[in-house]
């Protein structure tokens, strides 16, 4: 009787972790910059692809639920990501720091050792794998093996991961970080000013045909084989689509 107990009991809180992990709010967020202007900041969840931009106050209103992934991104700003946490879906405004955007460089200090690795040394026959946060969190979670100095443990957190739902929000992180790293590289190619005045994209609609783009099984093939030329091309054809979507919306 009393296992019966137990058992309802730890099925009780797993239910009460998924239910809570899967409930959306509508978080209120103001951006602070140090005196700088806040306006028109562009904020995307890579989650659910909700988007909304920040007020003259940098103040903004967006669905999110734990675990949702806030990016934040302007010209005038550097890059800023937000993890949506327990804390922030009970806050009655979450507050992001973001950092203006400086021309200085800094200092660059080479010597006759900067290559050196570790398979340099011996101590590696080969590289060793480099994993993205995201990976590294998912890696943790469904390991059945812990290692103990020399020897190995079975661990029951994966089961209890899985069940809970946090596996599959890792492995949603997973997606979603790898979305961003194709969006930042996409940045780096093709500047604002070349998706308006040569592909013709609505100033407005700049990010959501960013977004449209890496969507783009070819293109995103192109992007990682760096064929620019291929890219261009596939570019004005997504361009033609997508404001082709736009009219029609209207």
């Amino acid at each position: 009787m009393r296992k019966n107990n137990y058992f309802a009991l730890f099925f009780l809180l797993l239910t009460g972790i998924v239910f809570s992990q899967s409930q959306e709010k509508l978080l209120h967020g103001k951006v602070l910059a140090d005196g700088n202007y806040v306006q028109g900041i562009n904020v995307v969840n890579l989650v659910n692809e909700k988007s909304a931009i920040t007020d003259a106050d940098g103040e903004f209103h967006i669905l999110a639920k734990e675990d949702d992934l806030l990016v934040l991104s302007a010209i005038n700003f550097e890059y800023k990501r937000k993890i949506i946490a327990s804390e922030d879906l009970k806050a009655e405004i979450i507050t992001i720091h973001m950092v203006p955007k400086t021309n200085q460089l800094d200092e660059v200090v080479i010597t006759e050792y900067s290559n050196i690795n570790a398979v340099d040394l011996g101590i590696l026959s080969k590289p060793a794998k480099v994993y993205t946060p995201a990976e590294r969190k998912l890696k943790t979670a469904t390991d059945l093996n812990l290692s103990v100095g020399f020897g190995a443990i079975f661990s029951l957190d994966p089961i209890i991961n899985a069940i809970s739902g946090r596996t599959k929000n890792l492995k949603n992180q997973l997606k979603v970080e790898r979305k961003e790293l194709l969006i930042k590289r996409f940045q780096e190619l093709y500047e604002d000013d070349y998706i308006i005045n040569t592909l013709k994209i609505p100033s407005e609609n700049v990010k959501g045909f960013q977004y449209y783009a890496i969507e783009n099984a070819q293109f995103i093939k192109e992007l990682n084989n760096k064929n620019k030329q291929m890219m261009n091309f596939l570019l004005g054809q997504l361009a033609t689509k997508y404001i082709h979507i736009l009219s029609d919306e209207k």
